[in-house]
């Protein structure tokens, strides 16, 4: 593909030799180091659709390594499932014709886990792509689980942003909504009514709700973007804060873990002149890849690796202080410090 174009280092898109299911790698930027990115499985209209998300992913990724000074640069996998996905029983070839794919690029992308894929999928991917493939278990050596990691790295950036706007990072007596309650929507959760909020949840798969409820949420099928919160969580996948959200939305603070929330660079704008706080998801989302290279590169043990995913509560109060300062969006001070 004409990389000038896509404005990416190069694209790669294959078919699987087993499972026939379209494998599209991205290496958005190499500039600081080799690219870090997850492994994305699931089902697309069509692969014209996975190629758009794998390219808006691993651009986020090159952003996301730079916010978090990480010595690499930005990449993905999408595996195009087909509607009815793959048959379980062919996940070890499904996770082979990946593993061929990132192979390709000799160690100049490194991948991990995302939507569909596992830390038991990164060590099959580790063994046939020469090491390049980030949170085995930790048994087999690896980091283990990044959910953990990337919820603690969003709390961090909710309670600077609490900061920001209200000059205390109190967490209690907040009505917080989470849309999402998958791997990471369910910690977040989790600590924010540890600490006291008043957590509403909202999932398209309403069989969570059992489980949401058992942990002292409130389960809804509201729309929690018209709802008046304190905080909203977007812990699903991106898109959701389109330029109608965007003008609808009653959140003073949006901050959460899902990938590409602005559906483009209008909705945050809108967001910035209605007065809402919104922390780019390049930043709030990055506890995941922090703790993965702090612990698997550079040997750190969890008390300093946790230390680093709290800072970045520190990077945010920065941002939007930037942000405040200069009097531009959260967005494009993500961009300059990035670049900076």
């Amino acid at each position: 593909m004409d990389r000038t174009q896509l404005g990416h280092e190069e694209v790669r898109a294959v078919r699987g030799v087993r499972t026939g299911v379209t494998v599209i790698v991205a290496v958005h930027s190499t500039a600081r180091g080799p690219a870090i990115g997850g492994v994305r499985i699931k089902p697309y209209p069509s692969w014209r659709d996975g190629l758009d998300d794998v390219l808006r992913l691993s651009e986020a990724m090159t952003m996301k390594c730079a916010l978090a000074d990480l010595a690499h640069g930005g990449g993905k996998t999408v595996a195009v499932l087909p509607p009815d996905g793959v048959d379980p029983r062919r996940r070890t070839d499904l996770i082979t014709d990946i593993a061929e794919a990132i192979d390709g690029f000799d160690g100049r992308y490194r991948c991990g886990p995302d939507i569909g894929s596992t830390p038991d999928d990164m060590s099959l991917i580790h063994r046939l792509a020469r090491g390049n493939a980030f949170c085995r278990p930790e048994a087999e050596g690896g980091s283990g689980n990044s959910s953990a990691a990337t919820a603690r790295g969003v709390i961090a950036a909710l309670r600077a942003g609490l900061r920001h706007r209200h000059g205390d990072d109190r967490v209690s007596g907040r009505r917080i909504g989470v849309i999402g309650y998958g791997h990471v929507g369910r910690l977040v959760a989790g600590e924010l009514i540890r600490s006291g909020a008043t957590v509403l949840i909202t999932d398209v798969d309403s069989r969570l709700a059992g489980q949401a409820e058992a942990g002292g949420a409130r389960w809804t099928t509201a729309d929690l973007l018209t709802e008046e919160l304190d905080v909203l969580v977007p812990a699903a996948t991106g898109g959701l804060l389109t330029d109608r959200a965007a003008r609808t939305c009653r959140a003073g603070l949006i901050v959460g873990p899902a990938n590409n929330q602005l559906a483009d660079d209008r909705a945050g704008v809108v967001l910035h002149e209605r007065g809402i706080t919104w922390v780019p998801d390049v930043l709030a989302s990055i506890g995941g890849i922090v703790h993965a290279v702090s612990r698997e590169e550079t040997g750190l043990d969890d008390t300093a690796t946790a230390a680093r995913v709290d800072r970045i509560g520190e990077k945010t109060t920065a941002l939007l202080a930037h942000a405040a300062e200069h009097r531009i969006t959260p967005l494009a001070a993500a961009r300059r410090m990035a670049a900076a």
